[in-house]
C-alpha cells in the first residue's frame, strides 16, 4: 500500500518527516528507508536526505494496508463556520482525526465522508483535508480545507506561524510566573512510540503558556501553540512540572502530587476528570482565499465543567452557560 505525503513544513530531514507522519520511531521510520520502500520522483531515498517544502514523499507500507476509500461514519458535528473553501469544526472528544491504524473507518474523515463535505486531496493519502490535528482525547476548534488552494495556502500559514491557536488547560500546580515561554525539543519516547518526551536532538518546539486563574491545588491556562508538534502542549506543561489534570499518560503522579493533607481535595478533582482538561478555546486565521479575518472561539465543553467547578470550589461554574469567559479567559486574547 503506498501512501504520498507533501512537506509543508521548513527543510527537514527524511526519517524526522517520515517518522512524524507515520507516527513511527526514527528506527522504524529508517528501517523502511533502508528497504528501499521510500521514495520521491521515482527515485528511492536516503534516511539522511533533505526534503523540501512541496515535495511529494511516497511510502510503501509493508504490513496493514488501509483503505482507498474512506468507509462513512456517523457522528455529530458541531460546525462553526463553513464555506466553499474551509469548514471550521467543534470537534468532540474521543474523535480521532484521520484513519490509522486501529481506526481505519471511525475518524473525523470517514465522518466528514458520510456527510458528503469535499476534502482537500492534498491532505495525503488517509488525511484528505487536514491542516493540523487534535488528539483524540482534547476537543475544540479545528479547520479542514475543501479545496487544495485552501490547504496549501493554510498549510503554509501554520508554518509561518499566522494561524493563532489558543487552548484552555487546567494544570496542577502553579506556574512560577504569569507568563512562560517553554522552548524543548519534543521526539518520541524510545520506549513507547506512542509517547512523546523533551530530549535532545528531538523537534523544535515552542510552547507559550499565561495564568487566567489560580486555585488551590491548579492553575487554568491559555496555551498559545508556537509550534506544532505530536503532544505538544502535554508533554511541555508536564515538563514544566505542571502536567493537564486528567491527562493519563503524562500526569505523572496526579493528585498524588499534592500535598497529603489536601490529598482527598485533589483527588475528588481528578474524579471528576473524564479526560484530560485540554480545549482548543480560539482559532484565528487570514482566510486563504478571500483573506477576510476569521476569528473562532468554543467555550469549555461542559463533560470538563464539574471538574474545573470542583478546581475552582465555586459551584457557579456549573450554571455558567460561559465558564471561560466568566473566568476572563477570552479577556486575555490579545
Amino acid at each position: 500500500m503506498n501512501l504520498t505525503f507533501c512537506v509543508v513544513r521548513t527543510t527537514e530531514r527524511l526519517d524526522r518527516f517520515l517518522a512524524d507522519q507515520l507516527a513511527l520511531s526514527r528506527t522504524q521510520a529508517g528501517r523502511l528507508i533502508a528497504d528501499k520502500r521510500v521514495t520521491a520522483r521515482g527515485k528511492t531515498l536516503r534516511a539522511s536526505a533533505v526534503l523540501e517544502p512541496g515535495t511529494e514523499v511516497t511510502v510503501d507500507i509493508p504490513d496493514e494496508r488501509p483503505p482507498r476509500t474512506y468507509a462513512p461514519s456517523h457522528a455529530v458535528l458541531n460546525f462553526v463556520y463553513e464555506d466553499e473553501h474551509l469548514a471550521v469544526l467543534d470537534k468532540p472528544a474521543g474523535l480521532v482525526v484521520h484513519p490509522g491504524p486501529g481506526h481505519w473507518d471511525d475518524t473525523l474523515v470517514n465522518v466528514l465522508t458520510e456527510r458528503g463535505t469535499a476534502l482537500a486531496a492534498e491532505g495525503g493519502e488517509g488525511r484528505p483535508g487536514i491542516v493540523h490535528r487534535l488528539d483524540r482525547d482534547t476537543s475544540g476548534l479545528l479547520v479542514v480545507a475543501k479545496s487544495d488552494l485552501a490547504h496549501r495556502r493554510l498549510a503554509g500559514a501554520i508554518e509561518r506561524r499566522q494561524v493563532k491557536r489558543v487552548y484552555a488547560a487546567l494544570v496542577w500546580g502553579h506556574l512560577r510566573k504569569n507568563s512562560v515561554d517553554i522552548e524543548a525539543p519534543i521526539a518520541r519516547n524510545p520506549k513507547d512510540r506512542k509517547r512523546m518526551t523533551v530530549a535532545q536532538g528531538g523537534r523544535h518546539a515552542v510552547t507559550h503558556a499565561a495564568l487566567v486563574a489560580r486555585f488551590a491545588h491548579a492553575d487554568l491556562l491559555r496555551v498559545q501553540l508556537g509550534t506544532g508538534r505530536t503532544h505538544q502542549i502535554r508533554v511541555h506543561l508536564a515538563h514544566i512540572g505542571c502536567p493537564i489534570v486528567g491527562d493519563r499518560e503524562y500526569t505523572f503522579g496526579g493528585s498524588r502530587r499534592v500535598t497529603p493533607s489536601a490529598r482527598l481535595e485533589a483527588e475528588r478533582l481528578e474524579a471528576l476528570a473524564p479526560r484530560q482538561l485540554l480545549h482548543a478555546a480560539a482559532l484565528s486565521f487570514a482566510h486563504p482565499v478571500t483573506g477576510v479575518p476569521v476569528s473562532l472561539t468554543s467555550e469549555w465543553p461542559e463533560d470538563l465543567r464539574p471538574a474545573l467547578a470542583e478546581a475552582a470550589a465555586d459551584p457557579n461554574l456549573l450554571a455558567q452557560l460561559k465558564p471561560l469567559q466568566y473566568l476572563g479567559f477570552f479577556a486575555s486574547d490579545e
